[in-house]
Formats: C-alpha cells, sequence, structure tokens
C-alpha cells in the first residue's frame, strides 16, 4: 500500500548513508547543542539530501526533521527524519549509528526505514505488511522471563543535571536480566528489539525523530510498545518501553519499581 513512501524513504536513507560512511572517521566540524548533544557537518549534509529526495518526491508533504525542524507545509502526512541518530557515536569514530526516516499520516506512523550505513543493514516496516533486514522478514524474540533477557537503554541529554532518574533505572534492570547495553543509537535499538538481537529497551527524555521509524519496525515484527507507566506510545510522548510481548508487563513491573 505503500510501495512508492518507502521506495522514496530508501533511496533517501541509502543516500545519506553514503554520505555517512564517506564522513565516518573524517569528521572534521562538530558544534553543541548541548554539554553531551553534538551535531556534526555529517548529520547537516545528510539531512539535507533526505529533505531534497522527499520535497522532490511528496512536495505537498510536511516534513519535520531533528536540524532542519518544521517545514512549514500544512498536510497530515509528515514525514518525520533523523539524518543521523548516534551523531556522538559518529563524532567518537564509534560505528554504531543510523538514518530514520518516517511517515506519519493523520497521527499515526505507516512507513518506517531505519539504515545502518557502516554494517550495510536495511530495516523497513508498513503498516500491515511486516518488517523486514534487507528484505527478509524480522520477528521479536521469544524471550520469555526477565531474568533471561537482554535490553537496551540509553540516558538523556540532560543526565549531567539529573543523573539519579536515569541511573536508578538502569540499577533497576541490570540486577534483573542478564545484561543491559547502552550502544547509543535509539533507532537502532528499537530496531534490534524487532530482529530479536535484543528482548527488550527502554528509555526517557527522546524525541520524534528518535523513535518515529522504530516504532512501525518493531510493531510489524509482533513487539509491544508503551510508556514507561504503561500507556500507549507515540513519538511525541517522553518515555518509552518496546519489548517482545513476553517480557513488556515483566518489565514495566520492575521499572516502576
Amino acid at each position: 500500500m505503500w510501495e512508492k513512501e518507502l521506495a522514496v524513504a530508501g533511496v533517501a536513507a541509502r543516500g545519506a548513508g553514503e554520505i555517512l560512511n564517506g564522513m565516518f572517521g573524517h569528521v572534521g566540524h562538530i558544534t553543541k547543542k548541548g554539554d553531551i548533544d553534538l551535531v556534526t557537518e555529517a548529520d547537516l549534509q545528510a539531512e539535507r539530501t533526505i529533505l531534497e529526495i522527499i520535497h522532490n518526491n511528496f512536495p505537498q508533504d510536511d516534513i519535520l526533521s531533528e536540524e532542519a525542524g518544521r517545514d512549514g507545509n500544512a498536510s497530515d502526512r509528515i514525514w518525520v527524519v533523523d539524518p543521523l541518530d548516534g551523531t556522538t557515536n559518529f563524532a567518537h569514530g564509534f560505528p554504531f549509528f543510523a538514518i530514520s526516516i518516517a511517515l506519519e499520516i493523520e497521527g499515526e506512523i505507516v512507513v518506517g526505514v531505519v539504515h545502518n550505513p557502516y554494517m550495510d543493514e536495511y530495516f523497513a516496516a508498513s503498516k500491515g505488511a511486516g518488517a523486514y533486514l534487507n528484505k527478509g522478514p524480522i520477528r521479536v524474540s521469544k524471550t520469555q522471563d526477565l531474568g533471561d533477557s537482554l535490553l537496551a537503554t540509553g540516558f538523556p541529554y540532560d543526565i549531567r543535571e539529573r543523573p539519579h532518574g536515569a541511573m536508578e533505572l538502569f540499577q533497576r534492570m541490570v540486577v534483573r536480566t542478564q545484561g543491559v547495553r547502552r550502544p547509543g543509537s535509539a533507532t537502532l535499538d528499537l530496531c534490534y528489539v524487532a530482529a530479536g538481537r535484543l528482548d527488550g529497551f527502554w528509555e526517557e527524555g527522546l524525541k520524534p525523530w528518535d523513535t518515529a521509524a522504530g516504532t512501525v519496525i518493531v510493531r510489524e515484527a509482533g513487539g509491544i510498545l508503551t510508556t514507561l507507566e504503561g500507556r500507549p506510545y507515540s513519538p511525541y510522548l517522553k518515555s518509552i518501553v518496546a519489548a517482545n510481548p513476553y517480557i513488556h508487563e515483566e518489565m514495566i513491573r520492575a521499572l516502576k519499581g
């Protein structure tokens, strides 16, 4: 149903990926939006490529992008774009980063594409059509006990000012699981839940472009998404829990303490 949208998002993601791969390890200009919130020249070049491709194919659609913001078109179709999720990783030469492109129609995310160019991994999903990694179908894991699970999380950009909440949740979960990873790219964390590589993921303080594409990929792979309080999740909310159906409720209970 969303063949053209998926195709255009794929072209945009792969074009941005070529830019990121070409600049990886050679970043010359880095600015700060906050103490640990970085922007590189790679973010900006990749974003320009993505926005140009989307505008050329869907000129009436609105776009919400991390660096450029909202383009102002009054449309019920909104592309939500992160040209480089994992900028800090990228700036330090740590090869875990991705491009995230989603399409929201009348408040619902219906298309999601996440491209990890360094590892040549391309995740894609559309509503009702399943989730895929490099054209092969993916499903969430079947791990049934939190104690047997591998989870991921991330820390908010204001952790220097408010460290206790995030660290309390981390401590609460790390003693209940086989391990908790903190890779540094929320959109890839979500895709790894969808692919069954992780059993669950939680984080607070994220922006819509961090999770929009990943949410439809997780849902189409059979996963469950809520807030930390267990309410239905939207990319415009401030917390997320994504997991397979077996451990999701157990994660919520553990996070609530």
